[in-house]
C-alpha cells in the first residue's frame, strides 16, 4: 500500500499538462495532496503550497508520488538527486511511469539504506488471460477519445462518484497510472504484454449484476498513430454497451504529433463503434464529454451547444456542467 498523505513531484514539467499525474491526484484526492515540488524550469503549478523536502516531512508528507507524464514515460537523470534527498528525508517513492524506480540502482541502494520502498505503479501484478470475447453480465461503458489527454479519465470518475452518490451500482476502472493512483488499483494497460492486453480488461470487468456499470478509463485514442494500440484493447476486451467521446476543441493537432491533424468526433464515433461492435454489436455512442477549460465561459457554453447539435448528442463539460445528463442517456442502453 502507498502511503499518504503525498508530496507531488512536478520535476521540470514544461507545462500543466505534462503534470497530469499529479493534477488528477490533486483534483479526485485533495485530501492526500500536502504539496508539490517543483525544479527550476517548471512551468507547471497546480496552485498546492510549493514545499521543501524537509518541509514536507516535517508536515507529515509519507511518499513522494511523480506527478509527471512524459513522452517515453522516462525518469529524468536531473530527477535522481532529488529523489534520493526524499528517501534520506524518510518518504517513500511512487511513480507510474515506465522507468521503473526499481530499475535504477541508485534509487535502489538509498531505498536499502533507508529502509524505505519504491512503488512501481506501472507494473502489472498479475499474470492476465487472453481475451475470450464471451459476453459478460453486467453494463459496460468506455471512454474514447479524439486524442490523448481529453478527459476520459475525468470523465469516468465524474460519472462513477455521481451515480455512486445517487445509489446507482457504478464502479471506476481504472486503466492506467494516475486512476490507479487515485481509485487504489486497476490494470497499468499500456505496460501489459500486447497478447494479454484486452484479456486484462476482460478480468478488469467481470460478470456484474444486470444493473452494474463499470466505468473504463480510456487511454490513447484511435487516431493516435503511438497510442492506438491500448485504445483497440480496451474496446475489445470492455465490450462496452455505450460510449461517450471526449474531446479538447483547441488543439490541431494530435498531441506529440504535430503532423498529425485531429480527427473530428464524427470520424472518432464512427471508428470507435465500428471496433466495438466486433465484440458488442449493441454498442452505442450516448454523449460527449468535452474540456473546455482553456475556454471562457460564454465560449463554452457555445462550444458545447454546437456539438450537441451537430451530433445530436448530449454534451457536457464534467467541471463545468456535471455529467447527469450523460447518466440519464445510460438510462436508455
Amino acid at each position: 500500500m502507498i502511503e499518504a498523505p503525498y508530496l507531488l513531484f512536478l520535476g521540470d514539467a514544461p507545462d500543466r499538462l505534462a503534470a497530469k499525474v499529479a493534477q488528477g491526484i490533486r483534483d479526485w484526492r485533495p485530501g492526500v495532496a500536502l504539496g508539490q515540488l517543483r525544479m527550476e524550469g517548471c512551468r507547471a503549478d497546480l496552485g498546492l503550497p510549493d514545499m521543501t523536502l524537509a518541509e514536507a516531512r516535517a508536515a507529515g508528507v509519507r511518499t513522494l508520488v511523480i506527478g509527471v507524464a512524459n513522452r517515453g514515460g522516462v525518469i529524468a537523470e536531473s530527477w535522481l538527486k532529488v529523489l534520493v534527498e526524499a528517501l534520506a528525508e524518510g518518504m517513500d517513492l511512487a511513480s507510474g511511469l515506465h522507468n521503473l524506480l526499481r530499475d535504477e540502482p541508485v534509487l535502489v541502494e538509498a531505498a536499502r539504506r533507508f529502509g524505505r520502498r519504491l512503488h512501481d505503479v506501472r507494473l502489472p501484478g498479475v499474470k492476465y488471460p487472453i481475451a475470450t470475447g464471451l459476453k459478460r453480465r453486467g453494463k459496460r461503458l468506455l471512454a474514447v477519445g479524439t486524442d490523448c489527454s481529453s478527459g476520459k479519465m475525468y470523465t469516468t470518475l465524474a460519472m462513477a462518484r455521481a451515480m455512486q452518490t445517487r445509489g446507482m451500482k457504478a464502479t471506476f476502472r481504472a486503466t492506467g497510472q494516475t486512476g490507479i493512483l487515485i481509485e487504489g488499483d486497476g490494470v497499468p494497460l499500456d505496460a501489459v504484454i500486447a497478447d494479454f492486453m484486452a484479456g486484462s480488461i476482460e478480468w478488469l470487468t467481470p460478470d456484474n449484476d444486470p444493473d452494474h456499470w463499470d466505468l473504463i478509463e480510456g487511454q490513447g485514442s484511435l487516431h493516435h498513430v503511438s497510442y492506438a494500440g491500448v485504445t483497440l484493447a480496451l474496446i475489445h476486451g470492455g465490450q462496452p454497451d455505450a460510449l461517450v467521446l471526449c474531446h479538447e476543441p483547441t488543439r490541431s493537432h494530435m498531441r506529440g504529433l504535430p503532423h498529425y491533424p485531429l480527427p473530428s468526433l464524427e470520424a472518432t464515433r464512427d471508428l470507435a463503434l465500428t471496433h466495438a461492435r466486433l465484440a458488442n454489436p449493441a454498442c452505442r455512442a450516448i454523449g460527449v464529454s468535452i474540456n473546455t477549460q482553456a475556454l471562457g465561459e460564454a465560449e463554452a457554453a457555445a462550444c458545447l451547444a454546437e456539438v450537441e447539435t451537430r451530433m445530436g448528442l448530449p454534451a457536457v463539460d464534467p467541471l463545468r456542467t456535471g455529467v447527469d445528463r450523460l447518466i440519464a442517456a445510460l438510462e436508455e442502453v
